[in-house]
């Protein structure tokens, strides 16, 4: 992995507690997912987002009710450099996904954990520039995406890796990037 110097440390908060670890989740909350889930096997919810387009390559993107989520390009892609571009936030959601996922799973199994990082890498060609470029047959996406787990946690080194190999088999991101999902683009 390259080297992650330039990236800055997660702001403290609640979350996190020095002395004992990372912060655990609800576990009583949990096991009443786990039951809803477990209960109606088949349920599918639908997730929304609405992307505006505010000039240029920003984009403001509503989800719930939450405050914008702004993505934009680089310089080198023409952007303004003020938040990640669309295929940096697919590897922070997928990132994302995965911590949720261990974080979980080692709350049901009673595992505390003390440090947990996720630093992904991911290759794309991207010459086509969104199909005003290069458009000679090639994959367009990333073709390789590499994920590096840094935990820590109360339980032996081989629990990590079955956590890991378990939350990857089982994550809704990481299932996305690994196969081909229905896809519908329409103008309305």
């Amino acid at each position: 992995m390259s080297d992650t110097a330039a990236i800055p440390n997660t702001a403290v908060t609640a979350c996190l507690t020095p002395d004992a670890g990372l912060a655990p989740i609800d576990s009583e909350g949990l096991a009443q997912l786990i039951a809803n889930g477990k209960a109606n096997p088949k349920a599918v919810k639908t997730l929304k987002c609405r992307t505006v387009a505010e000039g240029r390559f920003r984009h403001a993107n509503y989800i719930r009710d939450l405050p914008a989520y702004i993505v934009d390009e680089p310089p080198g892609l023409l952007g303004d450099d003020t938040a990640p571009n669309p295929s940096e936030a697919s590897l922070a959601a997928l990132g994302s996904c995965i911590a949720v996922g261990l974080h979980a799973n080692a709350i049901h199994r009673g595992i505390r954990i003390e440090s947990l990082e996720v630093k992904l890498e991911g290759d794309l060609n991207i010459t086509a520039v969104w199909g005003t470029g290069d458009v000679t047959e090639k994959p367009v996406g990333f073709t390789d995406v590499r994920i590096d787990v840094d935990m820590k946690a109360d339980c032996p080194q081989e629990t990590i890796d079955e956590l890991i190999a378990h939350v990857c088999q089982w994550s809704p991101v990481f299932n996305t990037f690994k196969r081909p999902v229905n896809m519908l683009a329409r103008s309305v």
